[in-house]
């Protein structure tokens, strides 16, 4: 189809997304590459506001889901994929008032959850992490949940605006760096995931 959706191949160590389209995305939709292979067991996704971290992340998860279902895949054919035992996420805003929850603690409760099932063969998503709360522990819980998660050998990619978190990345043998930019002339994103590279947070 036009956007030349395929099968594509299962991978035995880590995630070669190359060139995907969310599928819900067609008009001047901008294709995502994620690499997260040995011996980076987590990545961290940098960069501004409507930058397109958390397109990235649902298009990760996403993908795995259909290649695992026997979909095609709307990717390029380079990309391998693993067969995982779950994909587990904290994406958006899960606060309740009925369950007297704040937006804190609801992400507090989801990443807990997760922790007590995600294993080496799963996939575990963490959008804005360490948000909502003082920045400075904010940036110490994420480091510290990146940090059990690696130890743990669990495949983990995460966004979040905390520099520190990056800088922390950037240090750790089990993790990487990847960013969003926005055009450096118009300030207008450019919706690319730059591998390797630490991006910075604009309001």
């Amino acid at each position: 189809n036009a956007l030349g959706a395929g099968p594509v191949s299962t991978s035995a160590s880590g995630v070669e997304l190359v060139e995907a389209y969310h599928p819900l995305i067609t008009k001047g939709a901008v294709p995502v590459s994620v690499r997260l292979r040995p011996p980076s067991t987590g990545l961290v996704v940098t960069g501004p506001n409507t930058g397109g971290k958390t397109v990235a992340l649902k298009t990760l998860g996403l993908m795995l889901l259909m290649h695992q279902a026997g979909l095609f895949v709307p990717c390029a054919n380079a990309t391998e994929l693993p067969i995982v035992d779950g994909v587990y996420a904290d994406i958006g805003d899960q606060q309740s008032i009925d369950a007297a929850s704040s937006t804190f603690s609801s992400h507090v409760l989801n990443i807990a959850a997760i922790l007590r099932v995600a294993s080496e063969r799963s996939l575990v998503l963490l959008d804005e992490l360490g948000t909502s709360t003082d920045p400075d522990e904010g940036s110490a819980l994420a480091m510290a949940l990146l940090a059990h998660l690696a130890e743990r050998h669990v495949p983990t990619v995460a966004t979040t605006h905390h520099r520190g978190v990056a800088a922390f990345a950037e240090e750790h043998e089990a993790l990487a760096n990847a960013s969003v930019m926005l055009h450096p002339e118009t300030l207008e994103p450019t919706y690319r995931l730059t591998m390797g590279l630490p991006g910075r947070s604009y309001a």
